[in-house]
């Protein structure tokens, strides 16, 4: 019995190893896309929040200058006009809707084709706004902690977006 705790410590022990080992930390940031992530239509602390709290380390803008309506990315996106959910349907990916009785440029537009300007807060990895779906064409890189503050190669003509290290 003292044998197979023992096996069984040396087990946990190894698995937790692995858990935390620099391999693990190595993985990419995106997180899951599913119907809670995407929240389509509806507002979030993650996805709609103040860009310097939200764990979502992306953050694209309607506007120039990091200013209109925004959304918080915590993944990569393959065409911002054909999320899949798992409802069975595409959707686009929209803009936040912010200010209640006076909307801000770009509140519950669509992101495809109507971004000028985007941040990465994330400490690792780099941050590829593509002209194309399917992370194709020209493209606009900020790495860790850089922001854009006018795309320049892909301003308002925007279709996917990937975390790249």
């Amino acid at each position: 019995m003292r044998r197979v705790r023992a096996i069984s410590a040396v087990v946990g022990l190894a698995a937790a190893l692995l858990i935390a080992s620099p391999a693990a930390a190595d993985t990419p940031v995106p997180q899951p896309l599913d119907a809670d992530t995407l929240n389509l239509g509806e507002s979030s602390d993650v996805l709609c929040g103040d860009p310097s709290s939200s764990t979502f380390a992306f953050h694209i803008y309607y506007n120039s200058g990091e200013n209109g309506s925004y959304r918080n990315v915590g993944y990569s996106v393959y065409d911002f006009d054909a999320l899949r959910p798992g409802d069975g349907h595409t959707h686009p990916l929209k803009f936040c809707y912010l200010g209640a009785s006076s909307p801000w440029p770009g509140s519950g537009q669509n992101i495809k084709n109507n971004a000028a300007s985007g941040e990465n807060t994330h400490y690792k990895y780099v941050a590829r706004v593509y002209y194309y779906s399917g992370y194709k064409g020209n493209q606009d890189a900020m790495g860790p902690y850089q922001h854009i503050d006018q795309f320049r190669n892909v301003y308002n003509e925007n279709a996917s977006f990937q975390w790249t290290v």
